[in-house]
């Protein structure tokens, strides 16, 4: 079938042979290769999705009402430090990996300009800089992005990796940004699931921004945050002259949440007591499975925060997937996420207690 736009094969289906090799451990795969939440939602989310914005037949707004978006913003000063956002430069997005994939085409990038990626990062930027047409540069740790550069991608705490960068380097990729003109659009997804000593920063930070806004976006999801992966519930805010053309062609292209889930999202941002929560029981488990990984002779980088562990066995990836696979444990190879992780594999702590208690088993040497 002729595809107009060539993209890279979807990069779990590679995994097929060894997922079906880590089911046949006596005990079950535990599987570690996807960042899938398995904790319950909280209950002040499924009551507002059940609640009376579940009987509203007619269409929802594409920017959400008004108390939605005024508490998205209320929950970026309380949770982040954040400077006070206009209600109106918040719009909520069905799910993040959307957002993350059409954003080039949404700002009107194509043909010679440059989406510049971190050296370790979420597969789907550079999907999205392929849908636009654009080309991708990975920049290195304090690299400048080069001249043409239209859009850079931040992401702290890091998928792969779990790094979570310091406010001088976020101040100076914003700075390295500006400099050439280019949007900074800051995947800040697991920002919520980090803690001292290794608090994360929004780029819409004053210590960060330098006091403006401008030219910069923070793209935050509630599927890792709450546990509403399946709601499908994320937003982007920041720059009001960013955020008003984005909604204008999302209105255009139909690109709605539900109401019912704009209702469960404005519980989800008023409540921080089931983030804290869960960003404990993330902090029990990435601690288990270190220790485990470690006894099991692996080398763990960075992962101070957010879903995952970084590890290396110091040899490919594909291999270290294979051994880890034949005790029932499912990882992804670093590989995924560029050629600087070639010898890495993720590894997710998303998994139940239960399953995570199997991991650690299986890893530690009797």
């Amino acid at each position: 079938m002729h595809r107009a736009i060539a993209l890279p094969d979807f990069p779990w289906d590679s995994l097929a042979g060894d997922k079906e090799l880590a089911a046949g451990h006596p005990d079950g795969i535990v599987d570690l290769s996807v960042g899938t939440p398995v904790d319950p939602v909280p209950a002040v989310v499924r009551a507002a999705l059940a609640g009376p914005a579940a009987d509203e037949p007619g269409y929802p707004t594409t920017h959400g009402p008004v108390e939605l978006r005024r508490a998205v913003a209320d929950s970026l000063v309380r949770r982040f430090g954040v400077a006070p956002i206009d209600p109106a430069a918040v719009l909520p997005t069905i799910g993040s990996k959307e957002l993350v994939a059409w954003l080039p085409t949404l700002l009107g990038l194509g043909r010679g300009d440059i989406v510049a990626v971190p050296e370790l990062a979420y597969p789907t930027y550079e999907v999205g800089a392929l849908l636009a047409g654009a080309t991708v540069v990975r920049l290195a740790d304090g690299e400048a992005p080069p001249p043409g550069t239209r859009l850079v991608w931040l992401n702290s705490p890091s998928n792969p990796t779990g790094r979570v960068l310091s406010a001088a380097a976020l101040r100076e990729a914003v700075d390295a940004a500006r400099a050439v003109g280019a949007t900074v659009a800051s995947d800040e997804c697991y920002l919520a699931l980090s803690a001292p000593p290794h608090r994360a920063t929004s780029v819409l930070h004053p210590e960060i921004s330098g006091g403006r806004i401008d030219g910069l976006l923070a793209v935050h999801s509630l599927s890792k945050s709450s546990n509403l992966a399946g709601y499908r519930a994320a937003f982007v805010a920041g720059d009001p002259s960013l955020i008003a053309p984005l909604l204008e062609v999302r209105k255009h292209a139909g690109m709605i949440v539900p109401r019912p889930v704009q209702a469960a999202m404005a519980a989800a941002v008023s409540d921080d007591a089931h983030v804290a929560a869960q960003t404990a029981v993330y902090d029990r488990r990435r601690a288990r499975l270190r220790t485990a990984l470690e006894a099991a002779g692996l080398r763990v980088d960075h992962s101070e925060a957010g879903l995952y562990l970084w590890a290396t066995a110091g040899r490919p990836s594909r291999l270290t997937v294979r051994e880890l696979a034949t005790q029932g444990v499912l990882v992804a190879p670093g590989e995924f996420y560029g050629p600087a992780g070639a010898q890495h594999v993720r590894v997710a702590v998303t998994a139940s207690d239960e399953r995570i208690d199997a991991a650690v088993a299986r890893l530690t040497p009797a």
